[in-house]
């Protein structure tokens, strides 16, 4: 398999918050947010791997700021490092208010995402290149979270 650069897989998603995504007193719910962050990883994880996908563990996620009814909510998503069948996708999440234009850091999350065959079995995933300063920094924390991961995981 060819090797293929984040930036083909990199995406920006863009959501609007309405009042069915918030609680009553017009805050919006963290279920909301993280999975509009796993829906994120997913694309650029199919974007990368071409075939289906299913998200296997999320790290810690914090939020870092409040996400109000009608804030702009904007996901960037990009493959981080690939394994054999598994890659860490890294999704920022900011949010904008659209009346004064304040944009905020919102929250940020890595997750593990497993590329799937037609038979629902872990499949071969093209290989990652990383092909700048920035892509090769972002790997390479993403292999020593994988290996904290690793080291930390309790049996079945």
């Amino acid at each position: 398999m060819e090797p293929k650069p984040a930036r083909e897989s990199a995406i920006t998603m863009a959501v609007q918050m309405l009042p069915g995504d918030a609680n009553p007193q017009g805050q919006v719910h963290g279920g909301t947010i993280m999975k509009l962050v796993d829906s994120a990883a997913a694309v650029a994880a199919h974007r990368h791997a071409r075939s289906m996908v299913v998200t296997a563990r999320m790290d810690e996620m914090s939020f870092l700021a409040p996400v109000e009814v009608g804030d702009l909510v904007t996901l960037r998503a990009s493959v981080n490092a690939v394994w054999h069948t598994s890659m860490e996708v890294g999704v920022r999440v900011e949010t904008e208010n659209l009346l004064t234009g304040e944009v905020r850091h919102t929250a940020s999350a890595y997750l593990v995402v497993v590329a799937i065959g037609d038979d629902r079995k872990p499949r071969e995933v093209p290989p990652l290149d990383p092909q700048t300063a920035e892509a090769r920094r972002r790997e390479a924390e993403a292999q020593t979270r994988r290996a904290h991961r690793l080291a930390t995981r309790r049996p079945a």
